[in-house]
C-alpha cells in the first residue's frame, strides 16, 4: 500500500467517525489552556483536570499570576509531575505573558515558544487548539502512532522529523484535527505496551498489524 492510501484511508475514517476532535484538557481560555498544557508535560490530563479547577480559582488571569511566588503556586501543584520546575515556570510564563504580549497568549509558534515552560510541542498545542493553526504537536502517542500505522518513515527519528512527515501528507486544514486523532487513538487503542489490535478500525492499514504472524492476528481480533 502506497503512503498516499495509507494517509487517504486515515483520514478519511476519522473525518467521517471523529468530526470534531477537542483536546481532553479543561479549560475556558487560552490563559487556561496555555497553563495546563504546560502542566501536562509528563503528566497525564486526567491529573491536570484535578489540579487546575483550584489553581484557577486562585489565579483567573495572567496577570494574578504574574503577581504569584513560584511557592505559592507549587502548592497548588504539588501532585503534578515536576512541581517545583512547573511552578517557576507559570510564574515566568506569566509575567511574560503581561511585560511582553500585554497580557494575551500569542498565536505565532516562535513567539509562544519564548515563553518558560513551552517547547515546540506546547507551542504547536496552543496555536493548533486556540487558534486552529496547520500545526501538528507530536507528543509520544503521536510519535508512536504514525509510526505504528506507517504513515511516517523509519528513518524519522525525532519528533520534528514525525512532524515533518506528517504535515508535508496532511491537507492543512485537518493537520490540527489529525493531531488529536492520533492522541486519542494512542490513548484508548494503539497502546504502547498492549495494542488493542481487536478494537482498531485501522488494521487493514497498519503496518504494525500487518507484520504480525497470521496466528497472532486471529489472536487479536478476540
Amino acid at each position: 500500500m502506497l503512503k498516499k492510501e495509507r494517509f487517504e484511508k486515515f483520514l478519511d475514517h476519522f473525518s467521517k467517525n471523529f468530526p470534531e476532535p477537542e483536546t481532553e484538557l479543561n479549560y475556558n481560555n487560552p490563559y487556561e489552556l496555555l497553563v495546563a498544557v504546560i502542566l501536562s508535560a509528563q503528566c497525564t490530563d486526567k491529573r491536570v483536570n484535578m489540579v487546575t479547577p483550584k489553581l484557577f480559582e486562585r489565579y483567573p488571569s495572567a496577570e494574578i499570576m504574574a503577581n504569584a511566588p513560584a511557592e505559592e503556586i507549587f502548592e497548588l501543584i504539588r501532585s503534578i509531575s515536576y512541581p517545583n520546575n512547573k511552578s517557576k515556570h507559570l510564574a515566568g510564563m506569566a509575567r511574560m505573558l503581561i511585560n511582553d504580549f500585554n497580557g494575551e497568549v500569542p498565536e505565532k509558534v516562535e513567539d509562544l515558544q519564548k515563553l518558560p515552560g513551552v517547547g515546540r510541542k506546547t507551542a504547536n498545542v496552543i496555536a493548533s487548539v486556540i487558534y486552529n493553526q496547520p500545526t501538528m504537536a507530536v507528543d509520544t502517542h503521536v510519535f508512536r502512532v504514525s509510526k505504528r500505522i506507517g504513515l511516517v518513515s523509519e528513518k524519522a527519528k525525532t519528533p520534528l522529523e514525525v512532524e515533518k512527515e506528517l504535515v508535508k501528507h496532511i491537507p492543512q486544514e485537518l493537520i490540527h484535527k489529525s493531531h488529536h486523532w492520533l492522541i486519542l487513538h494512542g490513548r484508548y487503542i494503539c497502546l504502547a505496551r498492549n495494542p488493542q489490535c481487536h478494537l482498531c478500525p485501522l488494521t487493514s492499514i497498519c503496518k504494525y498489524y500487518q507484520k504480525l504472524p497470521s496466528a497472532k492476528q486471529e489472536e487479536m481480533k478476540f
